[in-house]
Parts: structure tokens; sequence; C-alpha cells
């Protein structure tokens, strides 16, 4: 029998888990049972004390920081710390097998059969090399002994199942040529093949677009009211909590901090780091001027929060910034370094300001359709001018076209886009992944030359206008120190003095609130936060008048996300900068944006003041994203659900 990729049992539990046969569980018993979960990796203690329990059929939510320890949770929960090096202790019962216990058989025939795992990246998760048909084939082949007419009849059956269209061409497919929603979807195809009783999501949605996310958590929600099985989602986005779960489990330090119904800990948390936690989620139906005002000081977690009033060592420093007032205060920390769920000391996180945040700024009047709107799109006019309306034009392009390929396999990625960006401003780009965002960033930088139209000004690369990238870690030389990448801006532009090209690197890391001593390191020795926070300091290395941030937060838990926000928006306001924020995330682009271009296939469909076009949305496309946003509320976000639901119907009856 063949070996897709070694995907027959290490390989698969990258996907879905080892799937294998039955095991009998107990009586009465929960499908999960998690009594005083400890896991540790040398002297670090990742989990502490966890406990919980999952019924049949029924779905909680592990939510939290980046490093507090839920995907850790998960992967004990299968076993997977066996072999590592890590101590886990405690009790872990799953579909009545003690995993704790379990030899090594026992863990394939739980693996799949009885509980299945999606993991956050599906790339790194499938085979490259062959087929997605195949590699789902093959994992039901080898532990269901079916024959291959069998297999591969059951990988078109389960990738239908989950809304893959043209099924049998599209299972020929290698996972290079699906989508991101589409290899999320094949991913949960794999996981489906055995009919497993637990599905284990760890950050199924992150970094898809708001109406691709939506579909897959449609999809998670649909497959448990047909199939019966049970749900353990793993996010850092409380809104995609909220409308796919029962329960919601929040975790601080690999401790619980609150745990109860969704309705009850989202609608009236009891904890104040809970109530943090949501303050820091960006709303999409919260006007931008609505928050004003930080408070700069620096609180610790209230030891309330953790069981037995135990404060993990190395207490995270909390920095509030502006959120949405029926949640209170927002909390701005970063993720740990290394394994991802150390802690960050106070000297990491820098102090904030009244000027670190753009949602501070009033917006008495805001900018409309200024010159160089763009031609056929829903735009906005108003009487008044915003700060960033009223300035000097530093970036301007017209009739922008973008084409890949020639003849008729041309692409047209962007198509007549005109826009205008002024000095303080900062102009949001939003639209699916496919819309042409990226593509239209790269032009205003340089990096691209347009098919057509013109930027002003021109002449190639551009050093007054500079890029943030959405993922740091390819963005950075992991052979070189983040001092060194920082510093190529400086020599590029003829800076020979050594002793000053350092200097001036240590300040650019102090103003992004590194330390100057973070010269030496390397990539791999910070977190997601910081490395991000490297690539802005990058970006000012060229003094530029102009910064295009390309989903620059898209991959990050809602807290660090909502400090990188609030550093550009300090660099905006101290430096004069214009910014150009191209995301997916809505919520977002509304609370950073002076305006807003909603792009569809590389068009400009809506354009105008940002608070006009998301509470008078014109275009029926921008309506449909609004409606894709997760929200807070579960009511609502169920009211959604089935709205879409009934959409779907009615276009299949069509």
């Amino acid at each position: 029998m063949s070996d897709v990729g070694g995907l027959s049992d290490v390989g698969a539990v990258g996907a879905v888990g080892v799937v294998g046969a039955v095991s009998t569980g107990g009586t009465g018993r929960g499908l999960v049972e998690v009594a005083d979960l400890t896991v540790g990796f040398g002297e670090l203690r990742a989990v502490d004390g966890l406990s919980f329990r999952l019924e049949r059929g029924a779905a909680l939510a592990l939510v939290g920081e980046s490093g507090s320890g839920k995907s850790t949770v998960a992967s004990a929960l299968l076993g997977l710390h066996r072999g590592t090096g890590a101590y886990v202790g405690g009790s872990i019962e799953v579909a009545g097998t003690d995993v704790q216990r379990a030899s090594d058989d026992e863990l394939r025939r739980l693996r799949g059969a009885r509980a299945a795992m999606v993991f956050q990246d599906p790339l790194s998760s499938l085979d490259p090399y062959y087929a997605i048909g195949d590699q789902i084939a093959e994992v039901y082949r080898v532990h269901t002994r079916a024959s291959r007419r069998a297999a591969r009849a059951r990988a078109v059956e389960v990738l239908d199942r989950v809304g893959i269209p043209d099924t049998v061409r599209r299972s020929r497919a290698r996972p290079h040529e699906f989508s991101g929603g589409m290899r999320q979807r094949a991913l949960i195809a794999m996981a489906l093949a055995c009919e497993p009783d637990l599905l284990i999501a760890d950050e199924p949605t992150t970094a898809l677009d708001v109406t691709v996310q939506a579909q897959i958590l449609d999809l998670l929600h649909t497959l448990r009211e047909e199939t019966g099985m049970g749900l353990l989602l793993v996010t850092h986005d409380v809104g995609v909590a909220a409308g796919s779960v029962d329960e919601i489990l929040v975790m601080w330090h690999g401790r619980v901090v609150e745990h109860g119904p969704v309705a009850t800990v989202l609608g009236a948390p009891s904890k104040p780091y809970t109530r943090e936690l949501l303050g820091a989620v960006p709303r999409v139906d919260t006007p931008r001027g609505d928050a004003s005002g930080v408070d700069a000081s620096r609180v610790n977690m209230p030891k309330a929060d953790v069981p037995d009033g135990k404060v993990p060592q190395g207490d995270v420093p909390r920095v509030h910034v502006p959120g949405a007032a029926a949640a209170g205060s927002a909390s701005v920390g970063e993720s740990g370094t290394g394994s991802g769920v150390s802690p960050l000391t106070v000297k990491d996180t820098p102090a904030v300001t009244a000027a670190d945040t753009p949602l501070d700024v009033p917006l008495d009047a805001l900018p409309g359709a200024l010159p160089g709107a763009p031609r056929g799109a829903a735009s906005r006019v108003t009487a008044g001018t915003a700060s960033g309306a009223a300035g000097e034009v530093v970036l301007e392009a017209v009739g922008l076209r973008r084409e890949f390929g020639r003849g008729k396999r041309a692409f047209v990625a962007v198509d007549d886009v005109s826009l205008t960006v002024r000095r303080g401003e900062t102009l949001g780009i939003v639209g699916e992944s496919g819309s042409g965002k990226t593509t239209l960033g790269r032009m205003l930088v340089g990096l691209l030359e347009p098919t057509a139209g013109r930027i002003s000004p021109g002449g190639g690369v551009r050093p007054d206008v500079q890029m943030v990238f959405q993922d740091p870690v390819s963005s950075l030389n992991p052979r070189r120190s983040v001092g060194e990448s920082i510093a190529d801006p400086l020599r590029a532009r003829g800076e020979r003095d050594e002793g000053g090209v350092r200097g001036r690197v240590r300040e650019l890391l102090e103003r992004v609130g590194l330390e100057g001593a973070h010269y030496d390191r390397y990539p791999h020795e910070f977190s997601g936060g910081q490395r991000q926070r490297v690539g802005i300091a990058r970006a000012l290395a060229a003094d530029p008048r102009v910064i295009v941030c390309d989903e620059p937060v898209s991959a990050l838990d809602v807290t660090t996300q909502a400090q990188v926000v609030a550093l550009l928006g300090e660099l905006r306001r101290e430096l004069g900068l214009a910014l150009v924020f191209v995301a997916h995330d809505l919520a977002v682009v509304r609370q950073v944006s002076d305006r807003v271009a909603v792009m569809r296939n590389g068009r400009i469909v809506e354009y105008g003041a940002v608070d006009e076009v998301y509470e008078s949305p014109r275009d029926p496309y921008t309506r449909q994203l609004l409606a894709a946003v997760p929200a807070l509320d579960p009511a609502v976000a169920a009211a959604r659900r089935a709205t879409r639901r009934s959409a779907r119907q009615q276009l299949a009856a069509v």
C-alpha cells in the first residue's frame, strides 16, 4: 500500500489526526473530560491546572491571546505532545479513551475515527505534491482498509459535502490550485472522512477574508447540526466564537479566567480580563469618532482573574486603548517569544499616549469623493473636510490597470483604479481575497509597474513610499539580524558611517517600542507582533511620506493587533505620515481610516468617508461584506447565519 506524502500515520495528524477504529466510551461520560491538565516545556508552564467538560454534540471555544496555551490544550487532547519532551500531567479522556494512559496503537485508533483536528495553516498541512483527493483517500484507506475505488469515492463525497464545486475534477487538483478558503474546506473534508465524534478546529479562519470566514463557520455549524459531532474551536477572535459555540472558556497564561455560556460571558463578563479582551475587539458598528482619549496607565491583570489569586510569574502589563464602551476599556499586550507562550516583560510594551491611536481624532466632517475619485464607483461628497483631506496630496493614482499573462490567458488584477492620498490621512482599502488590494498596494510602492495609468510621484520604486508586508516572517531574512534588515534602506541611500547607521537603527527600534539592544537579534527570537514592529521600523528608515500597510494585523490576536494599530496611528500623527491600510478586516479598517475604498474583481465599487460607507453602503457588494463580519452578540450572529443560509438556498433553487 502506498503512503501518500507520509500521510498514513504522522503526516495525517498534521492535517486531521490519524484515522483509526472506534474506541468504546464510558456510559454517561462527556465526549471530552479534562481535569487538572498541566503542560510544561522545560521551565515554562504553558497550561496550568485546566479543567473542562464537553458534551456530545456541543461546541466549546478556547479563547485567549497568543501565548495563552489554547493550541497546547488542543494538541494534548490527541496526545500530540507525546515524545516531544513536554511534561503532561492531569487527566484527559476523549471519547472514552484515557489519552494519558493509552498506548500508541490506542491513540491511532482515537485520532480520526473519534477525534480529528483541523490546523491553522492548511497549506503546510497538505502535501504540495499530491492531489487533494488522493490525500483524503489515502487516510481513509489506511484506517478503514477500503479499496482504492471506495476511497476515491469517499474523497469526492466529503469534498462535495464541504461545498467544493465540480468535486470530481477538483479532487485531482494540487493544494496550490486551491484558494485559502478551499484549502481549509479540504482539510475539513479530510477530517470528516471517517465521521469523527469530535472535531478540533485550531484557528480555522485566521487570515481568511470575512466572506470566506463566514462560509467556513457556517459549514462547521451545519456539520455539527447534521452529524451531532462535538466541536472544540480554538481562536483568538472573540467574534468568531460568538456565533459558533455554546460555551466559551477564556484562557490567560495557561489558566482559566472565565468559563460559561457564550451569551453570559460575552454579554455580562464577570472578570476584568475578559472585559478588556472584549474591549480590544474592533467594532464594525462603532463610528470611528466615538472612541476618544486614551488611558495610558499601566495596569496588571487583577489577581481575582486568576484561579486561587495566583498570578503567573512574568505577569503581562496591559495598556488601555479605546474600545467599545459596552465592553469596557481595551487591553493591549504583545504575544510571547520563543515557543509562543512565554510572557512579555514591561520593557517590551511601549507606553501609549493620546497620540498613539488614530481613534482619538474628532471627525466633525468627513471627506467624500476627492480629486481622483474612481470613476464608476459609488462615492460620497460632504460639506466638510477632515484633517487629512485638507492636506497636501502626497500620492495620486489615475486609471491604474495591471494585467498578468498575455493573450487569451491575460488576467486583469486591477482595472481603472484612481485615488488620492493626502498628508496625515489614512485611506483604507478593503475587499475579499483576490479583489486586487495587494496588487494595487504593490503598484503604489513601485514593486509592480502598472500596465496602464500613472502614479504621481512616479519613477519606478519610490523611496518616499514604503510598505509593511502581511507576513513579517517571510519579509525578514532569517540569516540576518533585524538591525541589519532595518539598516538596508539607510545604506541604499548612501549612508556610509556605520556608527551613525547603528545609532539610527537603535532609535528606530526604540521608536516602535522595542529596544536598541535588539539590533543583533534574529527574527525567530521575536513574537509575531514584535516582528511586525521590526517591519514598521524598516519602513520608517527611508523617511517615507506614505506607508502602504498590506494586511499588517491579519494574523495577530486582538490585543496585539490593537497595539500595532495604535503604533501606526501615533506615527501618523507625530510624523505627518499618510497611510494606505490594505485589509480584509472591515472592523479594523473602520477604526483606523478617514476614507475607504471597497474593491471587487480589480475595480473600486464604493469610495468615500469611512463612516458614511459603513453606515449607508450603496453597493450590494459592500452590504454583503458588512453582513459577513462576525458579531459579538450570539443572537445577532445566529440571525445573520440564518439569513446567509436562506440566501444560499434561494440561489441554489434558481
